[in-house]
């Protein structure tokens, strides 16, 4: 017994006490339906599940085919080094981003309808399709480190002549299905508030994408150095930090063109808590880490690139949750929270999809590039090199 509570670190505990939640709000949720285990109304028929665990679990995988397109077609080889965890990222988001999906379906065991009663007219089974198409090409990116470990050679060489092509099909379903995310809101004209709501969405939501998905491999990259022990590419990710100050820009851009083409600037100083989100969105998530990573110093510093890109992420997870939530409550005229089943439920995706990383790391070669020669050294590196200069001297 004594053993066995010595290995319960309070990482596990907390995941089991979370995976317990989620248990118990997963049967609530398919026994007694959403109204017993969430606070969705007609006025808000979307919410946490539809906000966070599918609009913005999409974005926050899109280093996947960011990656992937970087080193496959602009044969930008050098940042191979981080392209099976980033495959393995956007692998476990889309998956679990299918999770979160099956919870909010009012009807979840009809799910497979979309494949043979097809309507080419909605933008939603659009989405359908290319989720789970893009879901079977990142199952087959990511296939050879699993067929790594068994030894299939062959079927190895298979996967890797048909390689482009996959990662060209994956961009191609990347880019309709991130911008259409965007474009299920065109409909609401009238019930999203304006500073969100703009015929440009779905270009919005795709170059938000882009920007968020090079700070994902970013935080990605710290948090596994720091799990696993393994070094840091700075010099990779310090590039990776570029594109995504070039992709803000063009965000920024954009967004600027277009409330003045709308004549919506006005509304950037309403005193209103639309307007609040609004600026905290902007000037965490776009703002300050453009003025923060535009600086080489703070991008090859281990603190800034990892400050810059954690501000990336979560002001794109406030601009998805403004966009889905908070630009509706004033057309409903009441706000919404999720209920702690709710939250149970997405707690727990999210410690599942901590946990499948850190299960593939342990059981499958995702880090092979370790003695890439400007990979940062690791702490027991540094304590050998002491040693060694101690002895020298």
């Amino acid at each position: 017994m004594k053993q066995f509570l010595s290995k319960i670190t309070f990482w596990k505990a907390t995941a089991g006490l979370i995976f317990a939640a989620g248990i118990y709000a997963t049967f609530v949720r398919f026994t007694e339906g959403l109204g017993a285990s969430t606070n969705l109304s007609d006025d808000f028929p979307w919410g946490l599940w539809i906000g966070f665990d599918v609009i913005t679990g999409v974005g926050l995988a899109a280093g996947g085919f960011t990656i992937a397109g970087m080193v496959h077609i602009f044969n930008l080889k050098r940042f191979e080094p981080i392209v099976r965890p980033a495959i393995l990222t956007a692998f476990l988001g889309y998956t679990l981003v299918i999770f979160g999906l099956m919870y909010d379906l009012g009807r979840p065991l009809q799910i497979w309808h979309a494949i043979i009663m097809w309507n080419p007219r909605s933008v939603m089974f659009e989405v359908a399709w290319c989720v789970m198409l893009y879901t079977t090409v990142l199952a087959l990116e990511f296939s050879p480190v699993v067929l790594e470990k068994f030894k299939l050679t062959k079927t190895i060489k298979l996967i890797k002549k048909i390689m482009i092509p996959l990662v060209i099909v994956g961009i191609l379903l990347s880019t309709l299905h991130q911008s259409s995310l965007g474009s299920i809101y065109l409909i609401a004209p009238d019930k999203l508030y304006g500073l969100w709501y703009s015929a440009y969405l779905p270009l919005f939501f795709y170059v938000s994408a882009i920007a968020v998905g090079c700070a994902m491999v970013i935080v990605e990259s710290f948090l596994s150095a720091r799990a696993f022990n393994k070094g840091l590419e700075m010099d990779l990710l310090a590039d990776i930090a570029r594109i995504g100050v070039v992709m803000l820009g063009v965000y920024l851009s954009l967004k600027t063109v277009d409330l003045i083409e709308r004549k919506a600037l006005s509304l950037l100083f309403v005193p209103r808590l639309e307007t609040y989100l609004y600026w905290l969105e902007m000037v965490v998530g776009v703002f300050a880490p453009m003025i923060l990573l535009a600086r080489r110093k703070m991008r090859e510093s281990y603190n800034g690139l990892f400050a810059g890109a954690m501000m990336i992420v979560v002001g794109f997870i406030l601009n998805r949750m403004n966009t889905s939530i908070t630009g509706f409550e004033g057309w409903a005229g009441k706000g919404y929270f999720p209920s702690w089943m709710e939250l149970a439920v997405t707690f727990s995706i999210v410690a599942f999809g901590f946990v499948a990383f850190a299960l593939a790391v342990k059981y499958l070669p995702i880090f092979t590039h370790s003695e890439h020669r400007e990979t940062l050294p690791r702490v027991d590196e540094w304590t050998r090199d002491l040693q060694i200069a101690s002895e020298q001297r």
